[in-house]
């Protein structure tokens, strides 16, 4: 099968890369990415190296790049990461996420129609569903939980998550949609809480936490959120929705001071910044429906997935360091940019 995972050079997609290629040895994998600046292709050296994996550059909202990939690629399944995810960016450059998120889906739908396809995926967020009151620690968001997006970003993801099943029941294309809670793991971007908080600790800076740091996340190791993916897949009902969470809660201040602990770092480091606009109390999602329909349950406890997240960006200096450096777009641009 000729599986292509749009947005495989950014975190969880090139995750999605290794699991495929790891789990479906006899599937050839196809990575489709424009390379903006939550790209790395460093990301995915080892998946190069397989006779399995091929790259190919290009954004999802280009026509032409969509329907050459098709033609070329054949592809029998669709997956797609691809999106501007950043809520601070959305806030700052919102045209940036409706060309990308909702534009770029549209895109890559019309050309599953045009070359048909078994599967198309449309991988989503939480962020879709608004927030949780934070003293109401019995309430969660389920498959049938109004959209209430808080948002440029979320907006975005939720008009595309629309588009995505009005495809399947105006054109009947084969669709699922994934919404899942937020994930932690190797090669997340250096922006991301975990991930800036880790590095922040090594280097002794200061670590930025919004307001009090009271908001509210469920927590999902990446390897796991992929399994569910590659299980919707197989098993997913077409035109379904499937939450997938982590039943892992955490305020944002206990991740902080649990990774300062872990890397024998003060708490004197931590700065409580100006809240973002808009910034979500709490998200938590109820995985019932994906855990009954298709068994799957998350398998990485958070107190584990952590220590492991740690020891990967203590491992892999030289990788977030050509990011931090800005190396790693030279490196684009010696690659393709300047040929």
């Amino acid at each position: 099968m000729n599986i292509v995972v749009t947005g495989g050079a950014g975190f969880i997609g090139s995750n999605f890369v290794y699991y495929l290629l790891k789990h479906r040895p006899a599937d050839r994998v196809i990575c489709y990415d424009a390379l903006t600046y939550a790209g790395n292709l460093h990301t995915l050296e080892a998946a190069r190296k397989n006779e399995n994996f091929t790259f190919v550059r290009g954004d999802i909202a280009d026509r032409e790049a969509v329907a050459s990939l098709f033609r070329q690629e054949k592809p029998e399944v669709v997956v797609n990461f691809a999106a501007e995810s950043h809520v601070d960016r959305s806030i700052e450059t919102p045209d940036i996420f409706l060309k990308t998120n909702v534009l770029g889906t549209q895109v890559l739908m019309d050309a599953c129609r045009q070359f048909g396809i078994r599967r198309y995926h449309q991988v989503s967020t939480d962020e879709v569903y608004g927030d949780l009151p934070l003293d109401r620690p019995d309430l969660f968001f389920t498959e049938t939980t109004n959209l209430h997006t808080s948002s440029p970003y979320s907006a975005s993801k939720a008009g595309a998550d629309l588009l995505t099943l009005a495809y399947h029941r105006t054109y009947g294309l084969p669709v699922t949609v994934s919404r899942c809670s937020n994930n932690y793991g190797p090669y997340h971007f250096p922006e991301k809480l975990i991930p800036l908080m880790i590095i922040n600790a090594l280097q002794d800076k200061k670590l930025p936490v919004y307001g009090a740091g009271e908001n509210v996340r469920d927590w999902l190791y990446v390897e796991d959120h992929c399994a569910a993916i590659d299980l919707i897949l197989q098993k997913g009902k077409v035109g379904e929705i499937y939450n997938i969470g982590g039943h892992n809660e955490r305020r944002n201040i206990d991740v902080v001071k649990i990774i300062l602990k872990e890397l024998g770092k003060p708490e004197s480091l931590i700065e409580h910044v100006t809240d973002r606009k808009g910034h979500d109390r709490r998200y938590a999602i109820d995985p019932t429906k994906i855990h009954r329909e298709l068994g799957w349950l998350p398998q990485t406890k958070f107190d584990v997935g952590i220590k492991a997240t740690i020891e990967w960006y203590l491992t892999h200096r030289q990788w977030w360091e050509t990011i931090i450096s800005g190396e790693y777009r030279n490196y684009y641009a010696r690659m393709y940019d300047e040929r």
